[in-house]
């Protein structure tokens, strides 16, 4: 059994998704919990690292369920997140991880680039009403050439899967794959999706 952020609206989203609170140490828990019953906790990690990436942003990483599992597999992860709550509880979880308390639709720039930029737990559903063009463009900066941006959130008309894929464009890269669910079901316009796009590689 795989069980992800799909379709999660507890950390702290009201109804219309703006954000209202945060407990890092709460939010976790629900994630331990299913991990105790059985259920498969990473498949956002599974997914990205069959990409065989060397290093990844976790952009929006909350209490760090996929960025330390990326780490426990052997890849330099830097893990990024607006919320001090949720930053706190990662650091506790996972304290050889880079951590970074950014907003990453405010400007975040580390100075480098990753091999693969990661949204696992529906980031954009998060974000301020009118950011997600800067949120995209803030993750996109920080993907290398030929690296990937991979994004998993719910669809609808609070964003629609063409507007994403609007800004993906804008900032430089080209969708190559698209799936319904983190174990790669086949997308067939669901209220889901796993986005994959990639920066060109110039010359």
């Amino acid at each position: 059994m795989e069980a992800s952020d799909r379709g999660h609206r507890a950390r702290g989203a009201g109804g219309d998704g703006a954000v209202t609170a945060w407990d890092g140490d709460a939010y976790q828990r629900q994630f331990d919990a299913l991990a105790e019953s059985g259920a498969d906790v990473h498949g956002e990690a599974a997914f990205v690292a069959a990409y065989q990436p060397a290093s990844v942003l976790d952009a929006g990483c909350g209490t760090g369920r996929v960025a330390i599992e990326l780490a426990r597999r052997g890849i330099e992860v830097v893990g990024a997140d607006a919320d001090p709550s949720m930053l706190e509880t990662a650091r506790a979880r996972g304290p050889a991880v880079t951590w970074v308390h950014a907003d990453i639709a405010g400007g975040l720039d580390l100075g480098r680039t990753f091999d693969v930029v990661v949204m696992a737990g529906n980031v954009p559903l998060f974000t301020p009403p009118g950011t997600t063009g800067a949120l995209v463009a803030g993750c996109a900066r920080h993907v290398g050439e030929g690296g990937l941006l991979v994004a998993g959130f719910q669809l609808g008309p609070r964003y629609p899967i063409d507007q994403y894929d609007a800004e993906a464009t804008a900032a430089g890269l080209e969708l190559v794959e698209r799936f319904a669910t983190w174990d790669r079901q086949p997308f067939a316009g669901g209220d889901y999706a796993v986005s994959v796009h990639r920066r060109p590689v110039v010359g």
